[in-house]
C-alpha cells in the first residue's frame, strides 16, 4: 500500500467571510494536489474563523449545508479529500452549535463528521455544546482515519481510545494560541509515538479576537519525530502516511501489547 501524502493548511483565512475561506481552500487544494497530496487538512472553524463572536450562529450550517457542498466540490475538481472545520448547527435544534470537522471523500462524499468533545475556555463554552461521540473513524487508501479537534488531543485517555481502535492516522484541526505552542512542539509528537499512530495536527495562525494563533502544524509519525513541520506564518506543508512504516513501528513498539488493563479502572 503506498503512503498517502497528507498536505496541511496553516491558515486562519479571512474571520467571517465563507466564501472568502473557500476560495483559499480551492487554491490550497490545487497546490496540494500538485505535490501529489490525497489529502488536505485544514484548522479548527477554517470555513468561518474562529473569533467572530456573534457572527457564529448566523454562518453554521448543518454538516449537508451550503458548505459542505462547496467543499465537497472542491474535492472533486482537485481530486482528494479534505477535512474542514466549521460551526455546525444541530438540524433537530437550530440553537444548539457544535465545533466540528467533517472529511469529505475526493468524489464529493461525506466520510465522517466529529464534533469537538472536549471545549477550551470560555469563549467556546460560550457559543458550542460538547459531543459526545470520542470515535470517529473512516477508510481512507485503506489507512482508518480518525478525526479530533484541538484540546481534544490533550487528553492522552482520548487518543488512546483512538489507538484500541484501531485509528492510523488522526487528524486534529486546531486554533492553537499563545501561550501553549508546547503542544504543538512536544505533545502532539508524544502523542504520535505512545499511541503508535500518525498525527496531524494544524492550526490556525495570528491574531484574531482576543486570541494569537502560534501556527506549528505538525504531521507527526508513530516514532515521535516531525514528519512535517509550518512555521509561525501562512503555509502548507507536505508528508507522507506510510502504512508500511507504521506496521514496522507497532511491530517493533511494544506500548499497546504491553498494557494491564486491569490496573486502570480508577481512570474511569
Amino acid at each position: 500500500m503506498p503512503p498517502l501524502r497528507t498536505a496541511l493548511l496553516q491558515s486562519s483565512g479571512r474571520p467571517g467571510d465563507v466564501s472568502a475561506n473557500l476560495a483559499a481552500l480551492d487554491d490550497a487544494a490545487a497546490r496540494a494536489a500538485r505535490t501529489g497530496a490525497r489529502l488536505l487538512v485544514t484548522p479548527e472553524l477554517f470555513l468561518t474563523g474562529y473569533a467572530i463572536d456573534d457572527d457564529l450562529p448566523r454562518l453554521a450550517e448543518t454538516a449537508d449545508g451550503s458548505g459542505s457542498r462547496a467543499v465537497a466540490a472542491i474535492a472533486v475538481r482537485h481530486g482528494l479529500a479534505i477535512v474542514y472545520g466549521y460551526p455546525e448547527r444541530d438540524p433537530a435544534d437550530e440553537e444548539t452549535l457544535y465545533n466540528s470537522a467533517q472529511l469529505i471523500g475526493a468524489d464529493g462524499t461525506r466520510l465522517a463528521n466529529y464534533r469537538k468533545t472536549h471545549l477550551f475556555g470560555c469563549f467556546e463554552q460560550k457559543w458550542f455544546t460538547p459531543g459526545e461521540q470520542s470515535v470517529v473513524q473512516a477508510e481512507l487508501d485503506g489507512l482508518k482515519l480518525g478525526l479530533m479537534i484541538c484540546y481534544d488531543v490533550e487528553f492522552p485517555e482520548n487518543v488512546r481510545s483512538h489507538a484500541l481502535a484501531g485509528t492510523d492516522l488522526l487528524l486534529v484541526p486546531t486554533a492553537q494560541m499563545h501561550p501553549f505552542q508546547f503542544v504543538a512542539e512536544s505533545v502532539v509528537p508524544v502523542r504520535a509515538f505512545e499511541n503508535q499512530m500518525y498525527v496531524a495536527y494544524v492550526n490556525r495562525t495570528g491574531p484574531e479576537g482576543e486570541f494569537e494563533f502560534v501556527g506549528l502544524s505538525t504531521l507527526a509519525g508513530p516514532d515521535g519525530t516531525a514528519r512535517a513541520r509550518a512555521g509561525r506564518g501562512e503555509d502548507l506543508v507536505v508528508g507522507d502516511v506510510d502504512p508500511e512504516f507504521l506496521a514496522a513501528s507497532r511491530a517493533n513498539n511494544p506500548y499497546l501489547r504491553d498494557r494491564r488493563p486491569g490496573l486502570y479502572g480508577s481512570l474511569i
